[in-house]
């Protein structure tokens, strides 16, 4: 698992830097000739990152080039950035950086794209970062007071600086936080300004985002990258780190958490909406960078008006939230009543003074782009100075003499709404005087008018050619306590592949690391302390929470279901092809465990009866991703419950899961109306269980051992007990164990053919079978070896001695409840009466283990169900 990175360039003996930093002799001049020469002209009329007069670099671009390694191997500065591209999308599709692009489809589907990076840095010069630093800090200290006004004596209403009707329809102004005091004292924690340079060079404030601002996981896994393939640029150029601005944030949320802690180790959390989320990688990674368990709506419970986490241990209190979840999705009881990703009593808690919120709820409001128009006057009255950083000329459409003055000079601006818009903060009229006429006309106060800014260019390396494209630059202010803002010296770069297109990953936009460089020293912080205390050691052990311990449950049971299944699968179909035609009783248990297991469905002809229409029936259902129970839909399942657990597996385990479905997917597609064919499937089935005992490699050897990895582990185990009592049933029931080829292929099936071979030769005895297939505890397939593990990690689960008990209850007292000597003179009609009835049981055991398991640790997790 992934612990915190410590600084912005990690060294080559971290995990995840496999790829090696890029050093050798700097190159010359030729290096900036070669950049400015592969430059395709920017537009007339908006600022060139790149360039400046005469088409030359701008300094800072100048610097680096000369910085460049000389390319090795006799390749020129071309072909090595070529390759550095390369470089970057490995690395991202290595980390597993991805995010969520929710399609128009009718259903709403959400497709999982990689991150899109780009090579070159966005580089912001020393003097114009610190005019930037002021603005932000300025603006980021009158949202405060603007939101501490409204919600308080409401003077900017009252003088009439801010119109009612602004306020009062939006969603995002929050009637139950009216004279609430926030706990902390604090309302806004982190504040984002998407900035834009201007022709003229100027910065100006585009938008701002005040719930909770995205953004900043992505900012330090891009830098990681990036910094990463041009060091000698990143040192010499003088780029200031950003891990300090990290540990700002998060002990400023410590510091206020531990108000209300009242002597306790304050708990922080980050709150994701989940999974499905646009940008849920980065909630997992800045959880993981942060140290902080990263919980879901249905992981919190509100009692007594205080927050609690939902844990396998019970419940524990929760004192401070970082949230990455919008404010109406946040209280089902009071605000979107439809919302299945907040907490019931959220806001009461917060009204309570009981949890610090980051940001408090109430803020969503400053987002609309109306707001812009009114700040100038209001930061007179509130601060008595003028914003030092323009935003974008705003004019609200519900004064009458704004929308007049505008009105019939709309070529150069935007139409906007006020309010929000099919989920989202703003959306853009479509162009045509007769729309918006008829648009302003119905709903004035719905409406708002935007000047358009041409964005400044940034240099994108692509195809051996750098391509200008407007961009925006997301910057961070974080609250530091006492009136003092600290702003992140650098951002989220973010470019659209066009002028007339949104600068929006949703929208294909791409993002560049954004390097601030410095004339002073560059910050050295770790976000490690110089030295561990107790306490800090008590707080960095992660509680599991009951949706991150179910997760793991399911992980362990689908990868050991999944594992039994291409087995059955490779053993069934190789059985169809061989020459010579098995016995019918060992046709008859494979049909049976086929049916049962969703390898074959209900009503197709067992094996007995036609072969050929057994086999067509299997191959069809392998890639089915919507049965049930199929390989395919398992695999499906497997990387749903890892989704969830993100922020707990490397990225080398998440990788594998992800791509074991996406490589089997491909191997059995077939073209329409056909079936795969055997040499297509029995590889991809050989493949598959490769992978899947890679998974179970790193689920056993590279997972701690904490509660969350023993219910994985118990999850497996229980799986493995339900999958072998149905086998041992199915093959004793169908009389398969009379043959030689029945007794083999169950033992293939318990994965213990070649010990029985090394143990008893060509002896095919029952009672041989019985001594490794049940009575052997050193066997890890067999029921006493799975029973003896089973009974060693309930004894280690959480909870009370006679709470555990009552699990153990459930199994045998020792071994699989059969011995050996007990077997003394029992014939074989006999012995498979008797392990028929103890699969059976056994099996009968594993599903009310299961189902205490559950009621035990998981009942107070949300969510779909899993598949039993």
């Amino acid at each position: 698992m992934w612990g915190p990175w410590v600084a912005d360039v990690p060294t080559q003996s971290q995990s995840q830097g496999s790829l090696p930093f890029e050093t050798s002799a700097p190159a010359t001049g030729a290096a900036a000739h070669a950049l400015a020469a592969r430059a395709m002209p920017a537009e007339t009329g908006v600022w060139d990152e790149l360039r400046g007069a005469a088409q030359a670099l701008r300094p800072p671009w100048q610097a680096f080039a000369h910085s460049l390694p000389a390319p090795a191997g006799g390749m020129d500065l071309v072909d090595d950035l070529n390759r550095r591209v390369g470089q970057v999308e490995q690395r991202i599709r290595l980390d597993g950086v991805t995010h969520n692009v929710f399609t128009d489809a009718p259903d709403g589907g959400v497709a999982t794209r990689p991150w899109s990076l780009e090579l070159l840095p966005h580089l912001i010069e020393a003097a114009d970062w610190k005019a930037i630093e002021a603005g932000v800090q300025q603006r980021a200290e009158l949202l405060e007071q603007v939101l501490e006004d409204l919600y308080g004596p409401q003077k900017l209403l009252h003088e009439g600086l801010l119109p009612p009707a602004l306020l009062l329809r939006h969603p995002g102004w929050l009637r139950p936080m009216i004279g609430v005091r926030p706990a902390g004292g604090q309302r806004l924690m982190i504040v984002a300004f998407d900035l834009a340079r201007g022709p003229d060079g100027r910065w100006w404030q585009v938008a701002q985002r005040t719930q909770g601002p995205s953004g900043l996981g992505y900012v330090l896994h891009n830098r990681l990258v990036i910094a990463r393939q041009f060091p000698d640029a990143f040192r010499d150029l003088h780029v200031q780190r950003i891990a300090s601005s990290y540990r700002r944030l998060l002990d400023a949320l410590e510091e206020r958490a531990a108000e209300v802690a009242g002597g306790q180790t304050p708990r922080v959390v980050l709150l994701t909406p989940g999974p499905y989320a646009e940008t849920y990688f980065e909630h997992a990674y800045l959880a993981r960078y942060l140290g902080l368990p990263l919980v879901e709506g249905g992981d919190l419970t509100v009692r007594g008006e205080r927050l609690y986490l939902k844990t396998v241990e019970g419940l524990e209190p929760v004192h401070g939230v970082l949230r990455r979840l919008d404010d109406d999705w946040c209280d089902p009881l009071e605000l979107r009543p439809d919302s299945a990703l907040g907490v019931p009593g959220l806001l009461q808690a917060a009204r309570s003074g009981h949890v610090v919120m980051a940001n408090a709820l109430g803020s969503a409001f400053l987002e609309s782009p109306a707001i812009q128009g009114f700040l100038p006057a209001i930061a007179q009255r509130l601060t008595g100075e003028s914003l030092s950083l323009p935003a974008l000329p705003t004019w609200w459409c519900g004064e009458a003499a704004a929308w007049r003055d505008v009105r019939e000079h709309l070529d150069n601006k935007i139409l906007r709404s006020t309010f929000p818009r099919e989920g989202r903060t703003s959306r853009t009229m479509e162009k045509g005087r007769e729309p918006q006429d008829e648009a302003v006309h119905d709903d004035p106060d719905a409406w708002t008018v935007q000047g358009r800014l041409r964005f400044s260019r940034a240099p994108i390396w692509g195809g051996g050619a750098v391509t200008p494209r407007p961009a925006m630059v997301r910057v961070y202010a974080i609250a530091e306590g006492k009136g003092r803002w600290h702003v992140l010296p650098g951002g989220m770069t973010r470019v659209a592949q066009r002028e007339d297109a949104s600068i929006s990953m949703q929208r294909g936009g791409s993002s560049l690391d954004t390097w601030v460089l410095t004339d002073g020293p560059v910050d050295s912080f770790s976000m490690l302390p110089q030295r561990l205390q107790v306490d800090d050691i008590l707080q960095r052990r992660r509680p599991v929470s009951s949706r991150t311990g179910e997760n793991l449950f399911w992980l362990g049971r689908y990868t050991e279901r999944t594992e039994q299944l291409v087995r059955l699968a490779k053993a069934t179909l190789m059985l169809i092809d061989a020459d010579a035609e098995a016995p019918a009783p060992l046709r008859l248990a494979l049909s049976t465990l086929a049916v049962q297991t969703g390898l074959a469905p209900h009503g197709v002809p067992t094996l007995v009866k036609s072969a050929r229409h057994f086999e067509r029936a299997v191959l069809a259902a392998l890639g089915d991703v919507k049965g049930g129970v199929s390989i395919a839909y398992n695999l499906v399942a497997l990387e749903r419950s890892a989704q969830g657990l993100r922020e707990r597996l490397s990225s080398e385990q998440w990788g594998l899961i992800r791509s074991m479905g996406e490589s089997f997917a491909r191997a059995v597609v077939a073209p329409a109306g056909e079936l795969p064919t055997l040499p297509q499937v029995l590889p991809a089935l050989d493949r598959l269980a490769l992978q899947l005992a890679a998974v179970t490699g790193a689920q056993t050897d590279r997972m701690t051992r904490d509660h969350g990895w023993r219910l994985l582990t118990v999850g497996r185990l229980l799986e493995r007990l339900h999958g072998l009592t149905l086998r041992m049933e199915a093959f004793v029931d169908a009389g398969a164990l009379g043959t030689v080829n029945g007794v083999e292929l169950l033992l293939e099936l318990f994965d213990s053919l070649i010990t029985f071979r090394a143990r008893y030769q060509r002896h095919e005895d029952l009672l041989a079978v019985t001594d490794l297939l049940v009575l052997d505890s050193a066997n890890p397939r067999a029921f006493a070896g799975v029973l003896r593990r089973l009974r060693t990690e309930l004894t280690k689960l959480p909870g009370l001695a006679e709470d555990l008990q009552d699990l153990l209850t459930l199994l045998p007292a020792e071994g699989a409840g059969l011995t050996l000597e007990s077997l003394r003179d029992v014939d074989d009609a006999d012995l498979a009466q008797r392990l028929n009835e103890l699969a059976l049981g056994l099996g009968d055991a594993a599903a009310a283990l299961a189902d205490r398991i559950s009621a035990r640790y998981f009942t107070l997790a949300q969510g779909a169900d899993q598949r039993v």
